[in-house]
């Protein structure tokens, strides 16, 4: 599949790491570092642009060694770029640690995976076909 793209970093373009990768590394467009302190939140722009065809979207999603080894995620994970989106993609980063994290320019900041997706039609019944798990939720299944 293609995808139309601006890219007005100064970076290459995303790309898959291996062969079996799902997303591609977003990098920070920045013209200096940005330091976000524990438990805040800032977008940080990617100078890419994107143009994708109904039935896609693409997923803004944390890098899991920012998330495991710094606490340092997407705050709105997974963010959506819609198809008729034609902005720069931005990515809201949260700093979950109790350290201060130094944002850099070119720095691998989120992952962003192209998906296909269905539109839905509501239809309104009166009732639902019963199952065994029926109404239980939130954990209703156990964690064994």
């Amino acid at each position: 599949m293609q995808i139309k793209i601006i890219n007005k970093s100064s970076h290459d373009l995303p790309h898959y790491e291996t062969i079996a990768s799902a997303g591609m590394d977003l990098r920070a467009n920045l013209s200096e570092p940005r330091i976000l302190k524990p438990l805040e939140r800032t977008i940080v722009g990617t100078g890419l642009f994107i143009e994708l065809p109904i039935g896609f979207e693409a997923q803004v999603r944390p890098r899991s060694g920012l998330a495991a080894k710094k606490g340092i995620t997407v705050l709105n994970a997974p963010g959506t770029v819609d198809a008729d989106y034609r902005g720069e993609i931005g990515v809201i980063m949260v700093n979950l640690s109790n350290e201060e994290f130094t944002i850099n320019n070119g720095e691998r900041i989120a992952q962003l995976i192209v998906a296909k997706h269905e539109r839905a039609e509501w239809l309104q019944v009166q009732e639902l076909s019963e199952t065994a798990r029926g109404e239980g939720g939130f954990g209703s299944t156990g964690v064994k």
